[in-house]
């Protein structure tokens, strides 16, 4: 978005690890990406905890697929993530949206509330987070993706939505 905002960007992230990393303890960590036009990749090498560099070092990746699929890579995962602590940066992993919304105050007519509403979060089992394993998400079908109201009524969706015929898109 145009605002970036410490709440925002605590619910809206793709992250196959969330922790106090240094990437800059090591020559040899690196955070690398690759888009090739199908796939974006980022890819977290030979990464260390701040502070715990001595328990070894972490190597994932997150793959966005142009077809909406994600994949979390685990190749290096030296402790067992619960054991992570948060004290100083969250640890999680999944993902999360939300946007913002900009009020009038009506305490001071001319500034604005911020508010943040998230809507959708995957958190994943973080003792399930082990060396060598992948987590794959698979998108469910949206209403976006009618194009006509027979589309949309014949569809299988799994919630209520319905078509507008004066903005013509599934609502």
């Amino acid at each position: 978005g145009d605002v970036i905002h410490r709440m925002l960007t605590a619910t809206q992230y793709i992250a196959p690890l969330m922790a106090n990393f240094n990437p800059s303890f090591s020559r040899n960590s690196t955070v690398q990406y690759l888009d090739n036009g199908t796939v974006f990749v980022v890819q977290w090498d030979k990464i260390y905890l701040q502070g715990k560099e001595d328990i070894g070092s972490f190597t994932f990746q997150a793959a966005l697929h142009s077809s909406g699929r994600i994949v979390f890579g685990y190749k290096e995962i030296p402790v067992p993530v619960v054991q992570i602590s948060a004290s100083q940066h969250p640890v999680k992993a999944g993902l999360s949206d939300a946007f913002m919304v900009l009020n009038p105050s009506p305490d001071v007519p001319e500034s604005r509330r911020r508010t943040i509403y998230e809507y959708h979060r995957v958190e994943l089992d973080t003792s399930r987070i082990t060396s060598l394993s992948a987590v794959e998400f698979t998108p469910l079908p949206t209403c976006l993706q009618h194009q006509s109201c027979e589309m949309c009524v014949s569809s299988e969706l799994t919630f209520n939505c319905s078509w507008c015929h004066v903005l013509q898109r599934y609502l």
